[in-house]
């Protein structure tokens, strides 16, 4: 799990400061006012590590058919100052039982780096991690700009020796001395975090008329959830039981009765979604409800679906919801992270997520400890962020007791 965050001159931030992270983390706001950025600085990360093992750029930025696509170094730097440092730092806690790395594991691991620009050159300046009271340094030299990799002692700051080295991307080195070859349980565990993170986007993809399966069982739904109805197949196959849950959020945020998948006969592998709005009404396809029934079912998968300590990056979770869904969509976040052995981070712009969030905390269902909401403002062309006390909502944060009830429907 990633426990903390911190990223300096990069996009509209000047400084994050360090940012902690909990089981569930929100980030809240305006438009334009940071909040997407923060989540790109991880999802930046992770197109990096997944790069082909011939790439070799410190970071990668992107393209159309990325994660993300950032264009390049001159456009993520803040306020386009190509003569400042990018810097990143995290802090995260290892899976437990991970082979015969775990052996050697400590409690948490942090990493630092930073990035700058010479000669129209991208390169890492510097990169250390942190564990066990040990540390590992990269760094450039002042004199003639090579790179020595350095093991300290964490609680002193004393070297226990030095070698020559080649930076790898912003985290590693290439093929390290022999004596540094305990340094590959950092790499590894580096690896690991992002490869645990599934991200959906703030647009899911229309629904379909109908829907191919081949009978796979993808990793995550894909970041528009354009693979959410092949994994809630899959998920017959793999035993999850997991439409049951699905059905049961879809009927608690008023969207639907009742749905199921219907394959065509004609067509192999083709599946029909079959929706009905109210009980003893028509069935209809997908296609002839509300937007927002195709918009929250991806997330309603992908929180059930990841298996245990996956990191679910979500953007406007909540999008196209009416605002009596967008309340129970809160608890069912909380109810993932509760039970599922999940981490979710998300932005939104939802006064109602937020207030139901705040509102379950303040109830003592949803521990204070296991969330982290933050509210994110621009000001004076930087953004600035301010963590929530549950205990002591800040202004800009809906109180407890403002949610309005829900009405009850009249019987006819």
């Amino acid at each position: 799990m990633i426990t903390e965050l911190r990223a300096q001159n990069f996009k509209s931030w000047k400084d994050t400061g360090a940012l902690r992270f909990a089981p569930l983390t929100g980030f809240f706001g305006a438009n334009s006012s940071g909040k997407s950025s923060i989540l790109q600085v991880l999802l930046m990360l992770k197109q990096t590590v997944e790069r082909p093992s011939d790439w070799n750029e410190p970071l990668y930025f992107g393209d159309e058919n990325a994660l993300i696509d950032l264009s390049g170094f001159n456009h993520v730097i803040h306020d386009h100052k190509r003569d400042s440092r990018l810097g990143i730092s995290f802090t995260w806690t290892p899976r437990k039982n991970r082979s015969e790395i775990s052996k050697d594991l400590a409690s948490a691991f942090s990493f630092s780096t930073l990035i700058d620009e010479a000669d129209e050159q991208l390169s890492v300046a510097d990169f250390c991690y942190t564990a066990n009271e040990r540390s590992w340094r990269l760094g450039r030299t002042t004199k003639d700009r090579k790179f020595k990799f350095s093991t300290f002692q964490a609680s002193t700051g004393q070297s226990t020796g030095s070698v020559d080295a080649t930076p790898f991307r912003c985290y590693s080195v290439v093929a390290p001395d022999e004596d540094l070859r305990s340094f590959l349980v950092y790499k590894e565990e580096f690896e690991d975090i992002f490869s645990r993170i599934r991200y959906l986007g703030p647009v899911r993809e229309h629904p379909r008329h109908q829907y191919q399966w081949e009978g796979d069982h993808p990793d995550g739904i894909g970041q528009y959830g354009e693979k959410a109805i092949s994994a809630l197949l899959s998920g017959r196959i793999q035993l999850l039981s997991i439409e049951k849950q699905i059905l049961e959020w879809l009927q608690r945020l008023g969207l639907i009765h009742s749905y199921r998948l219907q394959p065509d006969f004609d067509k192999k592998g083709r599946y029909d979604v079959r929706v009905t709005r109210h009980k003893d009404g028509p069935e209809v396809r997908l296609t002839d409800v509300g937007f927002g029934v195709s918009q929250v079912l991806p997330v309603l998968i992908l929180c059930h679906y990841a298996p245990e300590n996956s990191i679910l990056i979500l953007e406007q979770p909540d999008a196209h919801l009416h605002p009596d869904a967008q309340s129970e969509l809160a608890d069912m976040l909380i109810d993932v992270v509760k039970n599922r052995n999940l981490q979710i981070i998300f932005e939104s712009h939802s006064e109602r997520l937020l207030q139901r969030l705040t509102r379950r905390i303040a109830e003592k269902q949803f521990s204070a400890d296991d969330a982290a909401l933050h509210t994110c403002q621009m000001k004076g062309g930087a953004s600035e962020i301010e963590q929530l006390k549950a205990d002591e909502p800040s202004d800009s944060a809906p109180k407890p007791k403002a949610e309005p009830k829900r009405r009850k429907a009249k019987k006819p």
